[in-house]
């Protein structure tokens, strides 16, 4: 089958497009033929190992993991023994960041992994960006208590977790500032924020408004330059560690001061998670962004643009097409 491989860390030029074996379901795995992936922050950071600490968990000379790629969409294969949730023929989407390996033709995933259905309505394309940036986004809410009636701020919310969780705000009723660039002023409003703060014109943390939850999706800023910004017990949460690892330390030591606090996600992949992205994405409640189309001979230049930080949303790579 053919993958996108690389076999060093490294710039987007690591990764090539050759012909690798093709993986077997095993008990409990379901065999998926890809038919469309995403690249997306976790593959960048993956591929170049940075920062550095990735190779301690991917392999410290070499990486242990030759094909990216954590989200897909495409059509069950094969299963192995014990498989009852899916079928040869059933259409799904899924995310996989504990094997990885969507940037490929086939791709092996447990079935109770975050694997679902195929939304109704929608293309391959269009649903397999459906996972990784929402399933954070749920992760952040949740994490920070965000509910309904509360003021919360989104700094990055034209990415994919950013873009998920505006949208995933609305609906729980909270009041959503998003901070983006100029040119996505029109696409944060409709994906339902109340209010909208350019970066390039104005400092966002100059803002006159307090918050009971500021969202860092993109893993840009600090809780030291958030942390005006909180009401008295409000809270400060990232889609990342932060610069220096910080943030994982400030969720032990803020709460012993009784004031503004760090929390820290730690997302829940499983099959549970999965359906319910679905029933959000039919339901109309979510929808995730796409900003470019790629096919997987062309997967380097994907690299290359989501890696100038401009994307919007998503970048989804065609890997394969029906009748293929």
């Amino acid at each position: 089958m053919k993958a996108a491989v690389r076999a060093r860390y490294g710039p987007p030029e690591v990764v090539s497009v050759s012909d690798v074996e093709k993986p077997v379901a095993k008990d409990g795995d379901v065999l998926v033929r890809i038919r469309a992936t995403t690249v997306n922050r976790t593959d960048c950071a993956m591929r170049a190992a940075k920062p550095f600490l990735w190779r301690f968990f991917t392999g410290l000379v070499r990486p242990r993991v030759p094909v990216l790629g954590t989200e897909f969409a495409g059509d069950v294969e094969q299963v192995g023994g014990g498989v009852t949730a899916f079928e040869p023929g059933d259409k799904v989407f899924g995310y996989n960041d504990a094997r990885y390996g969507a940037h490929a033709e086939y791709m092996v995933i447990p079935q109770g992994g975050m694997l679902a259905p195929l939304p109704q309505g929608l293309s391959y394309e269009e649903a397999a960006p459906g996972m990784e940036g929402a399933h954070y986004a749920l992760s952040l809410i949740s994490s920070a208590k965000a509910g309904a009636g509360q003021d919360v701020l989104v700094y990055g919310a034209t990415g994919a977790i950013g873009s998920a969780a505006v949208q995933l705000l609305r609906n729980i009723g909270a009041k959503v500032t998003a901070v983006c660039g100029t040119k996505h002023l029109d696409l944060v409003s409709r994906l339902g924020a109340d209010k909208v703060v350019d970066y390039t014109a104005t400092d966002f943390t100059a803002d006159e408004q307090r918050y009971d939850v500021v969202i860092d999706a993109v893993g840009k800023s600090t809780f030291g330059r958030c942390r005006r910004l909180l009401k008295p017990r409000g809270i400060f949460i990232a889609s990342d560690v932060g610069p220096l690892w910080q943030n994982l330390a400030l969720t032990i030591v803020t709460p012993l001061f009784g004031g503004r606090r760090v929390r820290f996600p730690y997302p829940k992949n499983d099959a549970g998670i999965a359906r319910h992205l679905k029933e959000l994405i039919e339901s109309g409640e979510f929808r995730p962004v796409i900003d470019r189309h790629y096919s997987l001979d062309e997967i380097v230049d994907a690299y290359r643009y989501v890696e100038t930080g401009q994307k919007t949303g998503n970048v989804v790579i065609t890997v394969t097409t029906p009748g293929t």
